[in-house]
């Protein structure tokens, strides 16, 4: 069990100064391979691991660094177990290394940890059994950021044709099943970028997103990077929400409907949906919002007389050509 692993290859870099993957590997009965992808793994879960390379190199916990789970408070330790209780629920390796980090912890913390890691469930399977398959090329770019090499590759934008990058991995983002890289590229790289927005960064590289799953082919170079020192990947990724949603809200009309259902309005529209005032009869006044207008009226008009938009014209006026279209269709003759 991959857990299990990791937790043993953790207790075993505290135990030495140093270990090699190979050493790693014939302790726990592994290939050379899987423990080298187990240390990548706790390194870019931001366990300190780091490589030393050369003749008397190998694995090292900086600083001589301990997971001591006694310095963790209350709260702390109730936040830790209700990220990790999801994954144990569903998989017995996790669950296997979830009891461990468990006893690790002082006896006054147990019970409101365990209550923490039962809390919450997360089935990443759709109705139905469909699931996103796992991005090609995910693996070697989790690679590329642990070990800080660049990568070139050849990547295919939803509205651009393919191009070659060279490109400086700085992290990696996952939101609704969709993989994200998150790197450094030349300025004349950058141009065209339809994912988020670009910020110049050290080292005169500008900041651009790659969604994974239009990466077309991967190579890892031998090239170090550096990550500039202010990057942080949260904030990143916070920059390239707002840039996605600044071209998702870039036309606006005001609907008149229910307020009963003003929660499915919401699972049409997301961030793009704010209601503006309610008014009489259980109805309310909202605001929605997509990149063109023929995309707000294609949402639309589904609803039928259940959405009355007021404005702009451009909205009603598709809507419009969409209803005489709808009625030569399927009208009487």
């Amino acid at each position: 069990m991959r857990a299990d692993r990791l937790v043993a290859t953790l207790l075993l870099l505290q135990a030495r100064d140093r270990v090699t993957a190979a050493e790693l590997a014939e302790e726990l009965e592994v290939s050379l391979a899987t423990a080298r992808r187990d240390l990548e793994a706790l390194s870019s879960a931001g366990i300190p691991v780091y490589p030393q390379a050369g003749r008397g190199g190998g694995w090292s916990l900086l600083g001589g660094a301990r997971t001591d789970l006694s310095g963790l408070s209350s709260p702390e330790a109730q936040s830790l177990f209700l990220l990790l209780g999801p994954a144990a629920a569903i998989d017995p390796a996790a669950k296997a290394a979830l009891r461990k980090l468990v006893r690790a912890l002082p006896a006054t913390f147990r019970a409101d940890a365990e209550a923490a890691a039962g809390a919450v469930l997360v089935d990443p399977a759709a109705w139905g059994g469909s699931q996103r398959a796992r991005p090609e090329f995910l693996d070697d770019l989790q690679a590329a950021v642990v070990r800080r090499v660049a990568v070139r590759l050849r990547y295919a934008g939803w509205s651009s044709p393919e191009a070659d990058y060279a490109v400086a991995p700085w992290g990696l983002v996952e939101k609704n099943e969709v993989w994200y890289l998150v790197g450094g590229v030349e300025p004349s790289a950058a141009r065209g970028s339809t994912i988020g927005s670009t910020t110049l960064a050290d080292g005169g590289l500008v900041e651009r997103t790659f969604r994974v799953d239009r990466i077309r082919s991967l190579v890892l170079t031998d090239a170090p990077i550096e990550r500039p020192a202010d990057f942080d990947l949260g904030d990143a990724w916070n920059r390239v929400v707002a840039g996605v949603e600044s071209e998702r809200t870039a036309v606006s009309a005001i609907v008149i409907v229910a307020a009963p259902l003003l929660s499915f309005l919401r699972s049409q529209f997301g961030l793009g949906c704010e209601v503006l005032e309610q008014l009489e009869e259980g109805r309310s006044r909202v605001r929605v919002s997509a990149p063109t207008a023929t995309m707000i009226a294609r949402q639309l008009a589904g609803w039928g007389a259940f959405a009355q938009v007021l404005e702009p014209g451009e909205v009603r006026a598709e809507l419009a050509r969409i209803a005489a279209q709808l009625t030569t269709l399927y009208g009487p003759p």
